[in-house]
């Protein structure tokens, strides 16, 4: 909703549960968005459901005791409805994002959507005029891992110097997989994937990257356009060492055939490699981190209290019940798919792309 019309209704959102409608049942519904919607019913209450199959809505909206509805504008007007969870794109795109601006209705968009720089650009400004809470599902930043990481990085490591983000997975099926009752369970895309390892180096190098290069592998299987991406970012160089630019190298596979999971595993590198002033760090989601310093080895293996998804919602209902505006995550959504859109630019004209 507004920031306008959380007055009078700050108290309830705050304190109360938080009326929100579900747009499209993603392929993380089952294993992240439905435990913690069911984890939350203290600060979360599901009253639509919206998804193009219509069993499927009505089997959640079921579940839940809410209530199917056919369309995403009359899910986003509904006068009991506060807020909308976008978790799937695959069918909507970004529209569900213009109609809950148009109803002053707060977004939590844990989808992948594809667009174009122009069709980003102006959806960007069109949340940002609305005021409505928006928050982007990036969820690498809350592994435990990366926290300690950044700990480190402020306390023993130095400034990162180079960074290596890698991912390795099995290639989606041409056929739609689906889980216990029809539900859709595939994996994120290609797209949705190197996104979120964007972001990830922009957040642990805490700079923002200047340029960008990309190769890309074609695809001969499967529903995505490219099976492997390889972006190397240059990022801006840190004061105290001027001349000496961050470089981050994300590399993105799809290559494994689907079935093939154990290997996708085998001699699988570090999901993040961070090379700093004094060490070096080796993560992996969620909460495995080994770093080297002067002084040896150190293993850590870290846990959250709450499951990420859990984490996840707790913090919309954070940002929907503050006064303030935070337009921190709407920033850094579109600044990592901007990014990725200029890798993609980058891959076709075979040059390094200017990204600022």
């Amino acid at each position: 909703m507004r920031r306008a019309d959380l007055g009078g209704n700050k108290s309830r959102i705050g304190c109360l549960k938080l009326r929100v409608g579900v747009v499209g049942l993603g392929p993380t519904w089952q294993s992240r968005h439905q435990p913690a919607l069911a984890a939350l019913s203290g600060r979360y209450e599901v009253r639509a459901v919206c998804d193009p199959v219509a069993h499927r809505a009505q089997q959640v909206a079921e579940e839940f005791h809410a209530r199917p509805i056919d369309g995403f504008r009359a899910l986003a007007f509904a006068e009991d409805i506060d807020a909308v969870l976008m978790l799937s794109g695959r069918w909507f795109g970004a529209l569900p994002i213009h109609a809950a601006c148009d109803a002053g209705k707060a977004v939590y968009c844990g989808a992948s959507v594809e667009m174009q720089a122009e069709e980003a650009s102006t959806l960007c400004d069109r949340v940002r005029r609305s005021g409505v809470a928006f928050m982007a599902e990036l969820p690498f930043r809350l592994a435990p891992a990366t926290i300690r990481l950044k700990e480190l990085i402020a306390t023993r490591l130095g400034e990162p110097r180079l960074m290596f983000c890698n991912e390795r997975h099995v290639a989606q099926p041409c056929a739609e997989h689906s889980g216990p009752g029809g539900i859709k369970s595939g994996p994120p895309s290609h797209t949705r994937r190197l996104i979120e390892m964007v972001d990830w180096c922009r957040y642990v190098a805490a700079s923002e990257p200047t340029s960008v290069q990309c190769a890309t592998h074609p695809s001969t299987s499967g529903t995505e356009e490219h099976d492997y991406s390889l972006v190397t970012l240059e990022f801006e160089p840190d004061a105290s060492a001027p001349g000496r630019p961050v470089l981050a190298q994300i590399a993105c596979g799809g290559y494994v055939p689907s079935g093939w999971t154990e290997a996708a595993a085998f001699r699988r590198a570090a999901d993040l490699q961070v090379v700093c002033e004094r060490g070096i760090a080796f993560l992996d989601l969620p909460g495995s981190l080994v770093w080297f310093d002067e002084a040896g080895q150190h293993i850590e293996s870290l846990q959250d209290e709450r499951p990420l998804g859990e984490q996840l919602l707790m913090q919309f209902h954070r940002s929907v019940s503050s006064l303030v505006l935070r337009p921190s995550s709407l920033e850094d959504a579109f600044r990592a798919m901007g990014i990725v859109l200029a890798a993609q630019r980058s891959a076709k004209s075979g040059q390094r792309t200017d990204c600022r």
